[in-house]
């Protein structure tokens, strides 16, 4: 089996952190993930800089990178303003996302959930008319830190509006990592059925369920998860959204278990390791401190 991890730590990691990245750490930290393995990554947000200030320099990133040809950067869009600066760029995928809840919605987007999924999927359609790439997340797919529960018909819904503008694939996210392995197996299942697309799950480890939630999100048959090394992100309009799954957590599961990634675990844990250098702190992934274990020959 095959599992496709798409490292977000440039963009989804570094949006909610304190220290302030240069645009030269960036491109050393997305050089250093592909050398470990990524072949897709999340490597700019394209909004405003007064509200994300990580991310103002993402034009900059994009342009310095040195990037082979197997390789697929994503760049996040909000809102046609986004997707024009987006256009303008080299990334090789557009990335829009809504979100499931009115409330969160507004404070991430300043649109109701309905507008945001309207949004979501013009954004997909002008990309793919303009030649580039391009996928969906619904947010606060499994909870919302301001309303609570989210309808599970309700992000069917969502999912079907965006599946007809024709996006590659469309990612769920567990936003504020409230979500169980049921409910994350769940939902997989049911969005894939319903919209014939491949799944994609993002997942933060909030509540300590992130890593199993992933093994759910494989058995339910997921294309794709996102993981961000060393464990590091949130969302700035989220409050108690800490970080993503680990990478390195995430590619030993997958190793141990016999799941290919692409990634090599020693180079990903070295990174990890560099990162917890560069951002001064130890980092909430649990691999990159604990180490690697030996595989069985046999496995």
């Amino acid at each position: 089996m095959k599992v496709e991890i798409v490292e977000v730590a440039a963009r989804d990691g570094l949006q909610n952190e304190k220290v302030q990245f240069t645009t030269a750490q960036k491109i050393d930290l997305i050089h250093r993930m592909i050398a470990a393995g990524a072949r897709r990554l999340e490597v700019a947000s394209f909004v405003r800089a007064d509200r994300v200030p990580q991310m103002a320099d993402a034009e900059a990133v994009i342009a310095g990178l040195d990037l082979p040809a197997n390789v697929v950067t994503i760049g996040l869009v909000l809102n046609p303003r986004g997707l024009d600066r987006a256009l303008r760029t080299d990334v090789c995928e557009v990335g829009a996302v809504c979100v499931a809840s009115d409330t969160f919605a507004r404070k991430n987007q300043g649109e109701a959930s309905a507008q945001s999924a309207k949004i979501a999927a013009d954004v997909v359609r002008e990309a793919r008319a303009a030649g580039r790439r391009a996928q969906a997340t619904i947010g606060a797919a499994f909870g919302c830190p301001f309303e609570g529960e989210v309808d599970t018909a309700w992000v069917m819904a969502i999912a079907e509006e965006i599946a007809a503008a024709g996006p590659v694939e469309i990612a769920l996210a567990d936003t504020v990592g409230v979500a169980v392995p049921r409910e994350v197996a769940s939902l997989v299942e049911k969005v894939k059925a319903t919209t014939g697309l491949p799944i994609r799950v993002h997942l933060h480890d909030t509540r300590g369920a992130g890593i199993a939630n992933a093994w759910a999100a494989i058995g339910a048959g997921a294309a794709t998860l996102d993981a961000s090394l060393g464990g590091i992100g949130g969302c700035p309009f989220a409050p108690g959204a800490t970080g993503n799954i680990a990478t390195e957590d995430l590619v030993y599961l997958c190793a141990r278990s016999g799941v290919t990634t692409g990634y090599d675990l020693d180079r990903t844990i070295a990174t990890a390791r560099w990162l917890a250098g560069e951002m001064g702190r130890a980092l909430p992934g649990a691999v990159s401190r604990a180490g690697g274990f030996p595989m069985k020959e046999d496995r």
